[in-house]
């Protein structure tokens, strides 16, 4: 399960620091300082790539393409596990995370933000779900999964002139298809706004990592439930909607950075695994306490 020692992966973590996972291009903010790349290898493999650290109006930053640069990753062939565990490792303790989604609502249309709020797991079991096993038993709640202060953040970072959406479920499918239009009325009919591809198990493994968690969602088409087959999901089209929106995108997170600034108590997770471990500390492995070492960081 592990492959090195433990004082390769502990890093001593800011009280607090926020993260973002998604397209490289949302490096891009005008003041963004004092960047750095890093390297950060894991006991899961290696991240999606390079990791950015870096600097905006004074507030530590870090920044991971989930697909890495170049966009070369499938949804499932991502390593969730890695991401997590080597932003964790570098000190943060919040993420925002922005992705491309379809809507299944036609009142959530092409070019608006949404806020997700809960999450429906669609994803087969090849991908890693958790850090736990392999001896160690833990049960993490996720009836909540949204950090409410990153919600609240991004709700005060949105202009007037862009349209949010608040409290919306997103449903995660593998893909890297695009839905049948059977499928589409299916989420539909079980209380699903959006669907995407990469939110889980991000979202859970964030939870178990005791990190405050954000989906900013960009819509960028109605998936396929419209009769118009014109409306339906190409990548042609998503690409072009999504290029359109990432610079308010990057308005809004970069809003957000600038008014990071959570109390200790803003984060709602951060003693979570103290209440759902159940392998007594005596039958922890060496390995057992590296890994939670760094995620109670």
């Amino acid at each position: 399960m592990f492959l090195l020692p433990l004082k390769v992966y502990i890093v001593i973590a800011s009280n607090n620091m926020l993260g973002i996972i998604g397209g490289s291009g949302l490096y891009a903010l005008e003041s963004l300082s004092d960047i750095e790349e890093v390297s950060v290898t894991t006991p899961f493999g290696d991240p999606s790539d390079v990791l950015i650290k870096a600097t905006y109006h004074d507030k530590p930053v870090v920044f991971l393409s989930r697909h890495g640069k170049g966009h070369r990753l499938l949804p499932h062939e991502v390593n969730y596990q890695a991401n997590i565990w080597a932003l964790k490792s570098l000190g943060v303790t919040f993420v925002i995370s922005v992705s491309a989604v379809g809507s299944l609502r036609q009142e959530l249309e092409p070019g608006h933000f949404v806020c997700i709020s809960q999450y429906v797991d669609r994803v087969r079991d090849y991908r890693k779900k958790t850090f736990f096993g392999n001896g160690l038993v833990a049960h993490v709640s996720t009836a909540r999964p949204v950090c409410d202060y990153l919600t609240k953040l991004c709700v005060e970072s949105v202009p007037q002139s862009m349209v949010l959406h608040q409290n919306k479920t997103y449903v995660c499918v593998d893909g890297p298809r695009f839905g049948t239009q059977a499928e589409s009325f299916i989420m539909q009919k079980d209380g699903c706004d959006v669907v995407g591809m990469t939110n889980v198990p991000e979202v859970f493994l964030a939870k178990e990592a005791q990190m405050g968690y954000l989906t900013l969602a960009i819509v960028t088409d109605y998936d396929a439930w419209q009769t118009d087959p014109a409306m339906h999901a190409t990548v042609e089209a998503i690409m072009q909607r999504f290029g359109k929106s990432l610079e308010q995108a990057k308005n809004i997170v970069g809003t957000m950075i600038k008014n990071f600034e959570p109390t200790e108590e803003a984060n709602g997770v951060r003693q979570i695994l103290s209440q759902s471990v159940l392998t007594p500390k005596e039958h922890w492995t060496a390995e057992h306490v590296t890994l939670m070492e760094v995620l109670s960081l």
